[in-house]
């Protein structure tokens, strides 16, 4: 059995992947820009240097994932479980993070810039004191014209 993963506005087949689940799957590297993944299983996956920008990824489990270098421009993640997972110099600017658990998650270097993080989840386990070069900023500001 095949798993596609598609484009989540047009469709369009963006992977095929060999087996019927994502979990543990290595997709190290792959183009997966603007991907529905909205509830996916990559539980375990190497998604180290793969290109999430845009995906939408909410409720997926991502528990233990290798995201190391991930390019999550833009990518929603909101209820996301991404406990355990390895998040070290990701780039997750302007990602909607809301209310994932990002509890025991390494976020070393990661840039988190503009990113909303309101009600995500930490733990004692999640290395927020590593952090050597986070970027942390509130989202702009809206103003009425």
């Amino acid at each position: 059995m095949t798993t596609e993963i598609k484009h989540r506005a047009t469709n369009e087949v963006l992977y095929t992947h060999d087996g019927d689940s994502l979990a543990g799957a290595d997709l190290h590297g792959t183009n997966l820009r603007n991907a529905n993944l909205n509830g996916a299983d990559l539980s375990g996956a190497n998604l180290r240097y793969t290109d999430l920008s845009g995906a939408d990824l909410r409720n997926a489990d991502l528990s233990g994932a290798n995201l190391r270098y991930a390019y999550l421009r833009g990518t929603s993640l909101y209820r996301a479980d991404l406990s355990g997972a390895d998040l070290r110099y990701a780039d997750i600017r302007y990602a909607d993070i809301r209310a994932a658990d990002l509890s025991g998650a390494d976020l070393s270097w990661a840039n988190l810039r503009g990113a909303d993080l309101g009600g995500a989840r930490v733990s004692t386990r999640t290395d927020w004191l590593t952090l050597l070069g986070m970027v942390v900023d509130a989202p702009p500001k809206e103003t009425s014209q």
